[in-house]
């Protein structure tokens, strides 16, 4: 489908597929084997300024919004969706500091982020603090001119290797949703260090670490907006946020779809390309049908975030849920397409596979997404 890029839009396109092809493509099965980082890329995305592209012109960025983002992160993933999660989480951690941090607080992180010297990294997330955020335990106490911080988060993307966290506390355990606030950490704050790095199912590639604090200190000005806006902080960034994980879902399912066509054109049974089998053609029409509308409703979404549209929360939710269900549907489809050989790591399938199951699960399982959608139905929002 057309949907009208600008020349510039187009760019951002061209020149992800091109660091994907270049950087991604020849080392993702080595790093997905081997847990390996990928700064490489990252200074490969540096270096064609594509770290910047949600990120303000006056603080260093692009310009862009959550659209162009979504265009580089569906581009990178149709290579290697681990990979491609140094960047997306990157804007994860960082759209707090846009949607709330003080003019001061900006001009002090955004240029680096944008520059990609440093990466970000949201905390949320704890062991007993998931679905449910407002179980957390990790405190912040206000101690004269400091904050001091206790507690852990898990399963933090880009763990140990982002230098910029966004980490939420309970201040006022008294006033539930109210008691809640966001801080900016600097790694390498005393206090501040890092626990279990995980061994992972998929995107391997990407690091997940938990981040520990005991009686960490950190300014009283690292407070994001004010004390007791946590929870509208942390639901904002989601809101803002979940398109990019479906870009990602997307960019997964959309390279396994172009493997599975030409896999189809090559294999031959019977004498003939399995592609010339209905019960094939079939499983690639709807596979291509899925994809499609997947995009069509994440495209819309983000332009809807960016044009500065107030109410947004149930179609960022149905772009995540819609995305990442299409990109476990089509990796498991394309696999059987392929066969034997989609099962063997000799080809990316079963990774992709792997990649997109996580994507139904981080920045809120799909049962928390259809919880949402039906809420804001309920309330009256437009459908």
């Amino acid at each position: 489908m057309n949907y009208f890029l600008t020349e510039e839009q187009q760019m951002i396109i061209d020149t992800a597929r091109e660091i994907a092809q270049k950087k991604i493509l020849p080392v993702r099965e080595k790093y997905d084997h081997d847990g390996i980082f990928p700064w490489d890329v990252v200074k490969a995305l540096a270096e064609v300024d594509l770290c910047g592209l949600y990120i303000p012109e006056e603080y260093g960025g692009f310009g862009g919004g959550v659209f162009e983002l979504c265009l580089a992160v569906e581009e990178l993933s149709k290579v290697c969706g681990g990979i491609s999660l140094a960047m997306a989480a990157t804007a994860l951690g960082t759209f707090p500091i846009l949607l709330f941090a003080s003019d001061a607080q900006k001009k002090k992180y955004l240029p680096d982020i944008a520059a990609g010297k440093k990466l970000a990294a949201f905390g949320l997330t704890e062991a007993n603090a998931g679905s449910d955020a407002l179980g957390m335990k990790t405190t912040a106490v206000l101690d004269g001119n400091e904050w001091v911080l206790n507690g852990t988060k898990q399963w933090i993307t880009n763990g140990e290797n982002a230098e910029i966290y966004t980490v939420f506390a309970i201040t006022n355990p008294s006033k539930g949703a109210r008691g809640l606030s966001c801080f900016i950490v600097e790694k390498g704050t005393p206090g501040f260090t890092f626990g279990k790095h995980e061994d992972k199912m998929g995107i391997r590639a990407s690091s997940t670490t938990e981040l520990v604090f005991q009686d960490c200190r950190i300014p009283k000005d690292a407070i994001l907006s004010r004390e007791g806006m946590g929870s509208i902080v942390a639901i904002n960034t989601l809101n803002n946020s979940r398109p990019g994980v479906g870009s990602q879902a997307l960019g997964i399912a959309a390279g396994a779809l172009e493997d599975a066509v030409n896999y189809s054109r090559q294999r031959v049974q019977f004498g003939v390309p399995i592609s010339s089998f209905q019960a094939v053609q079939h499983m690639l029409a709807d596979m291509a049908t899925q994809v499609e509308a997947a995009r069509a409703l994440l495209y819309a979404t983000a332009r809807t975030i960016d044009a500065g549209e107030k109410k947004f929360a149930k179609e960022s939710a149905m772009s995540k849920l819609y995305c990442s269900d299409v990109a476990m549907k089509v990796t498991v489809d394309a696999l059987q397409v392929m066969g034997g050989y989609g099962y063997m790591r000799e080809y990316p399938m079963e990774k992709r596979m792997r990649d997109a199951k996580i994507t139904q699960i981080y920045e809120g399982t799909n049962q928390i997404q259809r919880n949402e959608i039906a809420i804001q139905l309920i309330k009256g929002a437009a459908v």
